[in-house]
């Protein structure tokens, strides 16, 4: 029967009898500003608001529940990696991508690192080398719309709608240069064997600074791990340096046994990660060893339909083995730098005494 003629006999649009709704499924529902401005309370709302909203809501109960367990204290088995801190119920990885410590996220990840909230970092070479730039000199503020060839003539490099002038990158060159002829004399007299998160806990040591994300892990023994360390002005002062005086040694392989060593001795695992690339599989793949991470959180703007890990949605994951089959993992399709720091305050900012209790006492 035709639409129209269903209508001329029925009456009615020919819709299909609903189902009923089982009563425990939520109701869309917003923020009412009548309330007032409350924004703990339009945060908790988001939830229920729909779309990228109530996944960055469920963002934040994933990473409450890793809170939940990582405050469980549990006995250090023989063996495992040994840091500062007690062993916790749950592990929580952090990655993020270069860009994260560009902008003003930087704070958020420093305010992680500097209150020991985290247990293990990932991060490319920019994730690193503009931390310690950015303790020598500022970045600043620019447009997505300027154009790259005035730039390039002014000594400017454009980051999104950031500006990072050349003098930054000479300053952190005059800045690293000593320290790696220190480390290659080390490598040499004493036999130190050198991995990317060995130069970047002694870095964070060297710059002594406490805007630092690095200066923080150095302190709390946090483990950072940059396995593309050469991928960046680092590199660029790498080749420098060893033109000049060759020899030095950057130990890889020792750096994956010692990040799968640390995942494999979890208890539970808890992943965050900002952006894609090599962040976020690095610290994947590591959970692959101990088949899955407990708890997963993704934040980027990444499509799946190329068959790009940056943008594969947590679920092909789970096909790896790298989520456990039985998780809850949460991807929120947004730009970091709008809502990671939301989350921090509704999460770590927001049980600071819990997390930091044991310094305290100390």
């Amino acid at each position: 029967m035709a639409a129209k003629e269903y209508y001329l006999h029925h009456k009615t649009a020919p819709y299909p009898k609903s189902v009923p709704i089982p009563k425990d499924v939520p109701k869309v529902q917003g923020y009412d500003f009548n309330q007032g401005v409350d924004h703990r309370a339009l945060l908790q709302s988001y939830l229920t608001m729909g779309f990228q909203a109530t996944n960055l809501g469920m963002a934040i109960q994933e990473v409450n529940n890793m809170i939940e367990h990582r405050l469980k204290p549990v006995e250090a088995e023989e063996g495992s990696e040994q840091t500062d801190s007690r062993p916790t119920g749950c592990t929580i990885f952090l990655g993020y991508t270069s860009n994260l410590i560009s902008c003003g996220v930087r704070e958020s990840i420093r305010y992680l690192a500097e209150h020991n909230m985290v247990d293990v970092m990932v991060t490319t070479a920019g994730g690193i080398e503009e931390d310690f730039i950015k303790c020598l000199a500022p970045t600043y503020l620019g447009d997505f719309a300027l154009p790259g060839k005035d730039l390039h003539q002014k000594g400017l490099n454009r980051i999104g709608n950031l500006l990072m002038p050349n003098d930054n990158y000479a300053m952190f060159e005059e800045w690293l240069l000593p320290i790696l002829d220190q480390m290659l004399q080390e490598q040499n007299t004493k036999g130190t064997r050198w991995t990317p998160s060995k130069m970047i806990h002694r870095l964070g040591k060297e710059i002594n600074n406490e805007n630092s994300v690095y200066y923080w892990a150095y302190k709390h023994n946090i483990p950072v791990f940059s396995p593309a360390l050469t991928d960046g002005a680092l590199g660029d002062v790498f080749y420098l340096f060893s033109s000049k005086k060759p020899g030095l040694v950057l130990d890889i392989v020792e750096d994956i046994c010692r990040l799968n060593d640390i995942t494999v001795s979890t208890k539970k695992s808890g992943m965050i990660i900002l952006g894609g690339g090599l962040p976020k599989h690095h610290i994947a793949n590591s959970n692959f060893m101990r088949n899955g991470a407990n708890y997963s959180v993704y934040i980027n703007t990444g499509q799946e339909f190329d068959g790009s890990d940056a943008g594969a949605r947590p679920d092909e994951a789970v096909s790896w083995g790298k989520i456990r089959t039985d998780a809850k993992p949460v991807k929120v399709f947004a730009d970091a730098s709008l809502v990671f720091p939301l989350l921090v305050a509704e999460t770590f900012a927001l049980r600071v005494d819990e997390l930091t209790a044991d310094k305290k006492t100390d």
